[in-house]
């Protein structure tokens, strides 16, 4: 790997307030011409390719994995995009470790009068291996409501009061507070509210296990995709010295009511009175044992990554990243109709395309944009975030040398639409920023309607965020050109429902791109005038983000 050295560095970003006046975006020579050059048939060749059968669902670390790294590699190549990890390597090494359940048996839970309800795997709960270890055994652990699972000294708010939970298995909602605009961010999921999250607020309380309460409207996904993106193997990167449950799982929302009825509680007042600063864990008086067999594998990916030099002898060494997550979920169960493969074309095929097809119109300019552009495809997002998180932490590239990241995520193969929807609108600059350049386009932007989803939280462009970069997701909203009023959302609510994480998820001749393709060019005006501005966009103050940023910009400055 190649940490980027500079000798002289201009920073020129900004860290005030957000301005009331419209921006200007100041857009390099050449950006007409350059900006035609998007055209859905290119995309549609490169979307083709990697969500085709030849490429097995590009599950990590398999032989399909490797031949889409290779072609986004070779792709970066041929556009005249340079290696950014080293002189020769497009590739950044993630190690990864692959672990997988075998044959679960049914989970099975007791009370203190000798009454049992037990749970089938699949159907109403789903578990992973929580440590990497091919065998893990819980034996008589007491079940605990912990409502939230919350620490949040910043809200005056803590779920465990110092309760001793050590050896116990915590039930856990799959939220945050959110009832009071003023606490948690409101109705909006905050990282909170995410399983993640969960999962490692119980181990930091030495629990042996955690149980996730799935809900729909919780989730914003139905119980298949729990249960689709959840079963088989797991991938993580290799375990350090952080704090690790022996197992972590998701419970559907009749079972845990049925799991709460077992101990003599009701689960909606358990729910109520953890609706409150003041509550405190609940034993349900209900004990569960688990036996895990678990193949453990050991498997590398990569994340792959090609710069185009800005032409600006200060502010090159700063950039503006485009990213799209390259991997999916493989070969896996059967559909109806025995398919195995999970091509992952809308997640993330159409993305992937729309990034290469940005990256090449960036080549198309009649003059470099002032900063550097980097085209960044992560490994192991479906499962973790894992790659991201990993070159976020890798110091390839400073956070404070990163000006913002446009992350590319699942994306529109329906039509043109009159809006554009920001996921986790309200946090930084760069919303006022696609405003402006989405006006171009005689579009307007808006927030995500699921506010209760976490969608910020739940693609790359957290793992950039966690580090200072000002990042931000969006694509085609709703508001389809020619269409009736919900005809949108439908198309939406049923991809979810029965094509998301599934072998369905495959390119269509039915596909219309060129709404995707009108996205693109809106990630291309956007990154290019970040890419050639004097003051970039940061995040709005008090935002979660603001301090790490600032921090940031001064390591870099030092």
């Amino acid at each position: 790997m190649r940490h980027l050295l500079f000798s002289l560095i201009v920073l020129q970003f900004s860290i005030g307030a957000a301005s009331a006046d419209p921006v200007t975006l100041s857009l390099p020579a050449g950006y007409d011409a350059a900006e035609q050059t998007i055209m859905p048939e290119g995309m549609l060749t490169d979307v083709t390719t990697v969500a085709g059968d030849a490429f097995e669902g590009r599950g990590p670390g398999s032989e399909g994995d490797r031949k889409a790294r290779a072609y986004l590699a070779g792709r970066l190549s041929e556009i005249g995009y340079e290696p950014l990890f080293s002189a020769d390597a497009y590739e950044q090494a993630v190690e990864i470790v692959g672990l997988t359940v075998e044959d679960a048996d049914d989970l099975v839970f007791s009370a203190s009068n000798g009454s049992v309800v037990r749970f089938a795997y699949g159907e109403n709960y789903m578990v992973m291996a929580g440590v990497q270890q091919p065998e893990i055994s819980v034996e008589d652990a007491e079940v605990v409501f912990v409502g939230y699972g919350v620490e949040a000294p910043e809200e005056n708010w803590d779920d465990f009061k110092g309760a001793d939970l050590e050896g116990k298995v915590l039930l856990m909602l799959n939220d945050d507070p959110d009832w009071d605009p003023d606490l948690f961010g409101g109705q909006r999921k905050l990282s909170y509210g995410r399983w993640d999250y969960k999962y490692a607020s119980a181990a930091r309380q030495g629990a042996a296990g955690a149980i996730i309460i799935h809900t729909t409207e919780s989730a914003g996904y139905p119980w298949q995709v729990v249960r689709a993106s959840n079963i088989g193997e797991q991938f993580e990167l290799k375990a350090g010295d952080e704090a690790r449950t022996l197992f972590k799982g998701w419970l559907d929302w009749e079972s845990s009511k049925t799991l709460a009825t077992l101990g003599g509680k009701d689960l909606e007042e358990l729910i109520a009175a953890a609706r409150s600063r003041d509550f405190r864990p609940v034993p349900l008086g209900v004990q569960t044992s688990m036996d895990l067999d678990v193949t453990v594998t050991r498997k590398a990916t990569a994340n792959v990554a090609g710069v185009l030099r800005g032409s600006d002898a200060h502010l090159a060494d700063e950039m503006v990243v485009l990213s799209a997550h390259h991997d999916h979920f493989g070969i896996g169960e059967p559909d109806e109709s025995g398919d195995v493969i999970y091509n992952g074309a809308l997640d993330n095929g159409v993305a992937i395309a729309q990034a290469l097809a940005v990256a090449e119109a960036f080549t198309a300019l009649s003059e470099r944009p002032r900063r550097s552009i980097l085209v960044f495809f992560p490994a192991v997002e479906e499962q973790g975030i894992l790659g991201s998180a990993l070159f976020a932490s890798s110091g390839v590239v400073q956070p404070g040398q990163m000006a913002a990241n446009i992350n590319l995520e699942l994306g529109n193969v329906w039509g043109r639409t009159r809006d554009v929807i920001i996921y986790g609108k309200g946090k930084s600059e760069l919303d006022d920023w696609l405003t402006e350049a989405a006006r171009a386009q005689n579009r307007t932007t808006r927030g995500e309607q699921d506010v209760k989803a976490g969608w910020f939280y739940r693609s790359d462009q957290i793992s950039f965020a966690r580090i200072g970069v000002p990042a931000i997701w969006f694509k085609s909203g709703v508001d389809f050109i020619g269409r009736e009023p919900g005809w949108g959302e439908k198309q939406y609510a049923d991809w979810i429902r029965y094509t998301y994480h599934t072998p369905g998820d495959e390119v269509e001749e039915s596909w219309n791109l060129d709404g995707l393709t009108e996205d693109a060019r809106l990630a291309f005006r956007l990154a290019a005038a970040i890419a050639n501005a004097d003051v970039t966009p940061t995040w709005y103050p008090g935002d979660e983000f603001e301090a790490v940023r600032k921090a940031a910009l001064d390591a870099v400055r030092d």
